[in-house]
């Protein structure tokens, strides 16, 4: 039986706060996803940890939204309470040993990226131009040029269900590739803030080298509506180069195309639904493993109401 979302006790905790019936097309990258029963905007890491602690005292599933990158939401939409997190302050301390960064969870990991680089910081140059959130990129261990999040984290604040707020290093994080305990599966904690270790850097070094990786960027990743990369990188292989091995690029279902320019990204050309982009998907595996024998793990996530579906192909949320 579908959950039923209490809309009358949501507005008895939330008032004017509670927007209901709000499509998620309009909060993802890929411009997909039908409507969530309710969608509320959290403002900083506290207000975001009041939500979270409410939604679960009220036993209402929810998710957390920020730039809505890496994710699949199905067009029935998400059965519970969306929160869309616009937590964004950052703080630089340069007298610590490393100096680190400390952004709320919301906050835009290229815009985390050049503040410390307007304050002579360096080592984030890799993620000048990743357009998700930093707790997006905890989540999920982002990473470019061969760096990842997990290679400066030290330590995050989290809101646990069963414990409240407590901080959270590296090993409890336990980060593989693209990957953390949380994308893992680990349900009820909510990443509220993290610290970052960088170093003492040159300006002009430092935007010399984010300039670099940003034309890097334009030239290899198209534009367009997308989630992103769509799969994983095999080991020792790349998800791309094996989707052009089967002669996928441009391949089409609806209004979702596989990028000429990039086969790892799917493009949202003309109102897409997020049906087209699970048909795409499924294709693109199936002649993937007939082509090379390797089985393409997805990066993003499915979300939302997928019972019509085969869930196999992700992570059903």
């Amino acid at each position: 039986m579908k959950f039923k979302t209490d809309l009358t006790a949501l507005r008895s905790a939330f008032g004017e706060r509670l927007q209901e019936n709000v499509h998620l097309a309009n909060y993802t990258t890929a411009h997909v996803g039908g409507p969530a029963d309710g969608l509320l905007i959290a403002q900083s890491a506290d207000e975001l940890a009041a939500m979270a602690s409410k939604l679960w005292e009220m036993e209402i599933p929810f998710r957390v939204f920020g730039t809505g990158a890496n994710i699949l939401v199905s067009d029935k939409g998400y059965p519970g309470v969306v929160i869309i997190n616009h937590a964004h302050t950052i703080k630089i301390d340069g007298h610590t040993e490393p100096p680190t960064v400390w952004a709320e969870s919301g906050a835009n990991i290229g815009t985390v990226a050049r503040q410390c680089m307007l304050r002579n910081f360096a080592s984030l140059e890799w993620a000048g131009t990743i357009p998700g959130s930093i707790g997006g990129a905890v989540y999920g261990n982002a990473g470019a040029h061969g760096k990842d999040i997990s290679t400066h984290f030290t330590e995050a604040d989290v809101i646990s269900r069963t414990s409240g707020r407590e901080t959270w290093d590296a090993v409890k994080m336990a980060f593989e590739y693209r990957c953390s305990v949380l994308k893992r599966g680990l349900k009820n904690v909510i990443i509220l803030a993290t610290r970052l270790a960088v170093s003492p850097g040159n300006r002009e070094d430092i935007q010399s080298k984010m300039s670099e990786y940003s034309e890097i960027r334009r030239s290899t990743q198209p534009p367009g509506a997308s989630m992103g990369s769509m799969f994983k990188n095999p080991k020792g292989e790349k998800a791309g180069r094996l989707i052009e091995a089967a002669e996928l690029k441009g391949f089409r279902i609806g209004g979702v195309e596989v990028s000429p320019i990039h086969a790892n990204f799917f493009i949202n050309t003309e109102n897409a639904t997020a049906m087209d982009y699970y048909q795409v998907i499924q294709e693109v595996q199936k002649k993937v493993k007939q082509n090379s024998g390797i089985e393409l793990q997805l990066e993003i996530e499915l979300v939302g109401d997928w019972s019509s579906v085969d869930p196999g192909i992700g992570v059903v949320s």
